[in-house]
């Protein structure tokens, strides 16, 4: 034989099926929440991370180099000058 619920039973079940749901709703808000307040900022987080993974390959600093082989070329040439 099935119980019919009385008024005091279902508003106890409606309360906690309210509650219940608040809960879910603040969960699914919390998942929802991005660390970053833009989209530029999310793309910098997002690159600095691939390049400390080696994604975009080693950093070359030929510029660097460059400038360094041309003051030693002229360290030597102001060197070979001065004993000739």
């Amino acid at each position: 034989m099935m119980r019919i619920p009385n008024s005091g039973q279902i508003n106890r079940l409606a309360e906690a099926q309210v509650l219940a749901l608040e809960a879910y709703a603040e969960r699914a808000g919390a998942a929802l929440a991005c660390a970053y307040s833009s989209s530029a900022e999310f793309d910098a987080a997002l690159i600095a991370q691939r390049r400390a993974a080696g994604v975009y390959g080693p950093r070359r600093h030929r510029k660097q180099l460059l400038a360094t082989v041309a003051a030693v070329a002229a360290a030597l040439a102001v060197i070979v000058f001065l004993i000739a």
